[in-house]
């Protein structure tokens, strides 16, 4: 039996005469979708597979299938004769320019068996001459395939055709299932002290047993190193050894640098320049018994030029990897992650001008590289470099993975005299430079989005433009845009006389979900607001980049600036930050910066459009109308005109309008200085390295009450009750809260699972369920909202869309705080603020 091994991704070119049984044998070991038959394509494009006219179309259009298949890192077969050179070419010219591995698979039948199975197929007819001319063709070939560039040639003949059968082989860069975790360190270049410090930093036992390393990490982690071990430095080869010991014993990995492929042409036997700290580890290695350079020689040979790991969510090279050639096998694929892409200038200090990828890479792995030396390790667009220069003074840096956080030994002295220096670190990071520039592209058009708590979300385009229009002219700077909060659902409607809704059914709707413990808060009648407040304004320039005299911002639910006035906006900011400060939250969470979650009070303070032009005329004239209305009544009433149950409605009418005046009343009072505001702040969303959806609402509610208390008069905690929701004693006692909030005014309250984060059955439930009090419903759907006549009509009203939405929205503003604090580029966290934006265009009760 034969076995043939095809890695998974590459272009199989079937090779044969026709008549060999070619697209007879792609049928039996491939997908039906995998091959490419240059006779279906042309049926495609003429509707005769035999209409030789039509070749030319019939293989651009199989080629066109094919790249996009190949984009998608598909294996691909191209079922034709391919027995001309020319033809073979094409194949070869495709495999390259996708970095795929091009597969000959030929068939060498004899020339009698193609010509008999030629002249029994009744749907074509080739004639004798033109079967002879391929199998001649093919013949000639076969000693040129190796040559022309197929990686992989098997030529089958006879029996072996029956009795082959296909392996799937990954590529060696593939890794996808090895999720670490790892310690991911930059250029080493004989820095040997370092190193062991630096992995005794990050946990490392290393022992030594005579000449041999013997290294272990108590918590399974490895390490990988990105290349450059040798040149430069003092102890290259008992660098090497303990590299080398590691990845033979499964505590490490390792992929190969420019500077090991020099020394392995060295170790071959090339002529070598003695440049660039080459001298170094001639002469070291020179020292070391001959066996030492002969395992050298075996390992650098071994080295593969890139890993894809975990789940293809990380990558690592010398020198980075473009998104394209992620995965993928070829020597252009093996170039850029020894050397990167260089432009072909050289600079002032005589060293190779690089073009930097990272600026314009849109990948969703993470690539985590060296090569070129920077002052300190910081992230660009999901990558970063960790060569930070040890071995010329700087520091040996490694990335903790999943982790993301950075580690450093510094160097012990300068081993090497740069020859270009390095610069001092910017002030403003690169991914901040980088975010200077927003990309419209980023936003247009229909968006598939994929979170952490939704794995998939579609924005259409048409909402898409309706938040465009608002995010860019009216919003915050964008850098500060790092959340926007979601809507909010009521309960269920109620069923109880008089009520729209209740806390009876936003408990059940919970505990019918299995969640037994819920957070029930007060809600504050005011208006939502996003706080991000910083230790001082240069600690928030640093973390955000953007100027800011203040120490923050404070931006509304659709992102725009919640204050027009901003000495008002600097006035509370300083009150929340000196608050901080008196409980040292800085320090507790080690952070220069919070984002909070609030309600800015009085409501009427945003809500001045809607008092002049809506409530207070409706009210007004209202009251007026009806005023005269119930007093033509009474006169006619007093002279024995029968209008008594007319009489009557008015004057219940007149009663409802009263409530409604003293409803939107109850929220408003004059505003002039930071002084006459309140904020009530609910949830503590992020901090440096957080996103505090892990902590459940208690600890959110008893944390942000610490910050309230230095400021009582201007920063409100919020009253909230803990229900177990099977208990029914429990529930009731609540319940009499609500009534006792309602009827004194209150708008009502709010319904969360005690977890940030709940889920059951369905996935996601809903983050918060909001009950509200009937007089303040009075002012959502009108003063006579309570007649029976309209209360049964509004108990119709359906919830289906809403809670969809607040669910949506939830897990992209989680997500999006996550992307922040994660340090994604500026896009990547607006493209889940821009759909929490996008979202609200959708047709959706406002009422709700």
């Amino acid at each position: 039996m034969t076995q043939l091994v095809i890695p998974e991704l590459a272009v199989v070119a079937m090779v044969g005469a026709s008549g060999s049984g070619k697209t007879t044998f792609a049928r039996r070991h491939f997908k039906p979708t995998e091959v490419l038959s240059s006779d279906f394509c042309r049926g495609l494009v003429s509707d005769d597979e035999n209409n030789q006219q039509a070749t030319g179309d019939a293989f651009d259009l199989l080629f066109t299938i094919a790249r996009k298949r190949l984009d998608r890192r598909l294996l691909t077969v191209i079922d034709a004769t391919n027995v001309q050179t020319e033809a073979r070419k094409a194949v070869l010219a495709l495999a390259r320019e996708k970095h795929a591995m091009p597969v000959a698979i030929v068939l060498d039948v004899p020339t009698k068996v193609c010509l008999e199975r030629s002249q029994q197929r009744s749907d074509r007819s080739l004639g004798a001459a033109v079967v002879r001319q391929q199998c001649s063709l093919l013949r000639q070939s076969l000693r040129e395939l190796k040559r022309e560039g197929f990686r992989y040639v098997y030529v089958l003949r006879g029996e072996e055709i029956e009795a082959a059968t296909i392996e799937r082989a990954r590529l060696w860069s593939d890794r996808r299932e090895d999720r670490g975790p790892f310690d991911i360190i930059g250029d080493v270049h004989g820095c040997f002290d370092e190193l062991l410090a630096l992995l005794g930093r990050l946990g490392y036992a290393v022992a030594r047993e005579g000449e041999a390393f013997r290294v272990s990490h108590p918590q399974g982690r490895r390490a990988i190193f990105l290349g450059d071990l040798v040149d430069r430095g003092p102890k290259i080869v008992e660098v090497l050894q303990l590299v080398m010991d590691m990845v033979a014993a499964g505590a490490a990995l390792c992929v190969p640098g420019n500077h090991e492929m020099k020394l392995l042409r060295y170790l071959r036997g090339s002529d070598v320049k003695p440049t660039h700290g080459f001298a170094e580890t001639a002469a070291q290695l020179a020292a070391a018994p001959p066996a030492f350079g002969r395992r050298v020689e075996r390992f650098i040979d071994s080295l593969v030029s890139h890993y894809t790991l975990d789940g293809e969510r990380l990558v690592v090279a010398h020198a980075g990897l473009k998104e394209s050639l992620q995965g993928r096998a070829s020597g252009a694929v093996r170039q850029f992650a020894l050397f990167g892409e260089t432009t072909g200038e050289t600079d002032e200090f005589g060293l190779p001008v690089r073009h930097d990828w990272a600026r314009e890479y849109r990948g969703r792995a993470i690539v985590v590289y060296g090569h070129t030396p920077v002052p300190t390790a910081e992230w660009l667009n999901r990558t970063i470099c960790v060569d930070t220069g040890c071995v010329y003074g700087g520091a040996l840096t490694a990335l903790r993975y999943p982790e993301l956080e950075l580690a450093s030994e510094p160097a012990r002295r300068v081993y090497c005299e740069s020859i270009k220096p390095l610069k001092p670190p910017p002030e403003r990071s690169a991914q901040q430079e980088h975010d200077e520039l927003l990309d419209l592209a980023d936003l247009l058009g229909k968006r598939n989005l994929s979170t952490r708590l939704r794995p998939s979300l579609t924005i259409s385009a048409e909402h898409g433009a309706a938040a465009l229009e608002v995010m860019s002219r009216f919003a915050v700077d964008p850098r500060w845009l790092i959340y926007l909060p979601p809507t909010m659902s009521p309960s269920e409607t109620s069923q109880r006389e008089g009520l729209l809704e209740h806390p009876a059914e936003a408990l059940a709707y919970y505990r019918e979900a299995g969640v037994g413990a819920v957070v029930c808060e007060q809600k504050h009648m005011g208006s939502r607001a996003v706080v991000i407040v910083g230790r001082s304004p240069g600690a928030l320039e640093r973390r955000f980049g953007a100027k800011s005299a203040a120490r923050g911002v404070i931006y509304s639910r659709t992102g725009r600036p919640f204050f027009t006035d901003a000495a008002v906006e600097a006035g509370l900011l300083e009150r929340v930050a000196d608050s901080a400060t008196a409980i040292d939250l800085w320090g507790e969470l080690d952070t220069d910066w919070l984002c909070l979650d609030c309600e800015i009070l009085p409501w009427s303070a945003k809500a001045q459009a809607l008092l002049r032009e809506q409530y207070a005329p409706t009210g007004a004239a209202g009251e007026a109308g009806l005023q005269a209305s119930v007093a033509a009544l009474r006169a006619a009433a007093e002279r024995g005109v029968e209008v008594a149950s007319l009489l009557a409605a008015h004057e219940r009418r007149l009663e409802d309008v009263r409530k409604y005046r003293q409803a939107y009343r109850r929220y408003c009072w004059p505003v002039e200085g930071p002084g006459d505001y309140k904020i009530a702040p609910f949830h503590l969303l992020a901090s440096e390295g957080g996103v505090h959806v892990d902590r459940d609402h208690v600890w959110h509610l008893e944390t942000l009450a610490r910050l309230c208390a230095p400021a009582p008069e201007t920063l409100l905690a919020t009253p909230y009750r803990v229900v177990d929701t099977e208990d029914e004693e429990s529930c009731a006692g609540v319940i009499a809260w609500w009534e006792a909030l309602t009827a004194a005014g209150g708008e009502g309250m709010v319904v969360k699972p005690f977890e940030f984060v709940a889920k059951g059955p369905k996935g996601l439930m809903q983050p918060a369920i909001k009950c509200r009090g009937p007089e303040y419903l009075r002012i959502i759907y009108g003063p006579e909202y309570t007649a029976p006549e309209h209360l049964g009509r509004l108990r119709e009203r359906g919830l289906g869309s809403k809670r969809s939405l607040a669910i949506r929205e939830f897990a992209l503003g989680i997500e999006a705080l996550e992307r922040f604090v994660r340090r994604e580029p500026l896009r990547r966290v607006h493209e889940c603020v821009f759909a929490v934006l996008a979202l609200e265009s959708e047709p959706v009760d406002p009422r709700l």
